[in-house]
């Protein structure tokens, strides 16, 4: 699945990281859903399976794993987009604190 698609719904892009690495710097419009509350909190806060999702982290690998826990819970259009500073430069966004 390509990152934008012009004629789909955008992606969301989520941010798996701790609150304060998303604090420090983050993909301009993207949310923060940390690993380690992803079980507790995915069907709050992401309850379309449907959405198109890119998860981010601070080099893959946590988005990778929170990837392949949403495709097993029944969410369809998953990508582990790596690194924040990867989805930053694929997506044309800058890079915000706070």
């Amino acid at each position: 699945m390509p990152l934008e698609q012009p004629s789909a719904k955008p992606p969301l892009i989520v941010d798996v990281r701790s609150p304060g690495e998303f604090a420090a710097g983050h993909v301009a419009g993207s949310i923060n859903l940390p690993l380690d509350q992803l079980a507790q909190r995915a069907s709050t806060v992401l309850p379309e399976q449907h959405q198109p999702l890119v998860l981010c982290c601070l080099s893959g690998a946590r988005s990778g794993m929170a990837a392949q826990w949403l495709k097993a819970q029944g969410y369809s259009q998953v990508v582990n987009g790596g690194s924040v500073g990867t989805m930053a430069l694929q997506l044309g966004r800058r890079i915000e604190a706070g």
